[in-house]
């Protein structure tokens, strides 16, 4: 089973209101907005990763969906596996250093053991309050599609990460990503619609496109790189724009408004369906994988 087609069955289950048809990044709660992620050690992050990072990428990813609605940190629940004294302390460590430099606080959670030699699994579920909230289905015909900060840079971090000669500030990107709150805060209130990047660009903005039933135009060049991605990896888009864990906000803006100084702007919806790729107004092949996809 692929994750749609598992999520396509879980549509056939009594399903609360506020989980929006488990057709969005987040359920809605009272004055809430409600997102949860689990990492997997081997898939979410390297088994040598430091154990502070992971704590940090933990909660980032979460916060990540919560600035996807416009929504301000209220606090996390956190469920954990106890795995050994000096990795388990240095979570914490980790944790606590996250919480802070986030401004965001625990609620509460579970603590758990795993059989021996077991992958780590982890699991966050984060609260937003005040949000405005744009649904990823929200996009029209004739909307710009934008998206904050640079691509591809998590993606170098975990080619970084696995040995390859690189900046440390790439695989801080992959190691610790910085939720775009504070630009989702401003963006949300004009967005028809709004996500994050979480699994690659073009499949989020195939994601984005679908939900909101129209077609959806990237111009490769206008994806925006950064200086230490171009030293890293060349200055071809299409390996960053298919990487994971950018953490950066997609928005659908009507076409008289502008995201500058925020975001860049990288293509456009239209009526019809699917994704369409072009480089310097000539179309592009779509490549094998637009993104991660978890399957069975």
């Amino acid at each position: 089973m692929t994750e749609a087609e598992f999520i396509a069955a879980l549509r056939r289950l009594p399903l609360h209101p506020g989980a929006l048809g488990l057709a969005d990044d987040a359920a809605r709660l009272g004055g809430f907005v409600v997102t949860t992620d689990t990492l997997v050690e081997g898939v979410h992050f390297l088994p040598d990763d430091p154990p502070g990072d992971v704590a940090w990428k933990l909660v980032a990813v979460s916060l990540s969906d919560l600035a996807g609605k416009g929504a301000e940190p209220e606090g996390v629940l956190l469920n954990y596996p106890l795995s050994g004294d000096a990795w388990d302390r240095a979570f914490v460590a980790g944790l606590d250093a996250c919480l802070a430099a986030l401004d965001c606080r625990l609620l509460g959670g579970d603590t758990v053991s795993l059989p021996a030699g077991a992958p780590r699994v982890l699991t966050v579920t984060a609260f937003g309050a005040d949000a405005v909230a744009p649904p990823r289905s929200g996009a029209k015909a004739g909307d710009a599609l934008w998206v904050t900060g640079t691509i591809g840079d998590a993606g170098a971090g975990l080619a970084i990460a696995q040995g390859a000669d690189g900046p440390d500030a790439l695989r801080a990107a992959y190691r610790r990503p910085r939720p775009r709150i504070a630009e989702g805060r401003i963006l949300a209130p004009r967005a028809h619609a709004m996500m994050d990047v979480s699994d690659g660009l073009l499949i989020d903005a195939w994601r984005m496109a679908a939900a909101s039933g129209l077609e959806v135009t990237i111009a490769l060049d206008a994806v925006p790189l950064s200086a230490a991605y171009r030293a890293f990896a060349g200055d071809d888009p299409l390996p960053a724009a298919t990487a994971g864990d950018d953490y950066q906000l997609l928005c659908a803006l009507a076409p008289d408004q502008h995201a500058s100084g925020h975001a860049a702007r990288i293509g456009s919806f239209a009526p019809g369906h699917g994704l369409v790729l072009t480089r310097n107004g000539n179309p592009v092949a779509l490549p094998e994988k637009l993104g991660f996809e978890h399957r069975a």
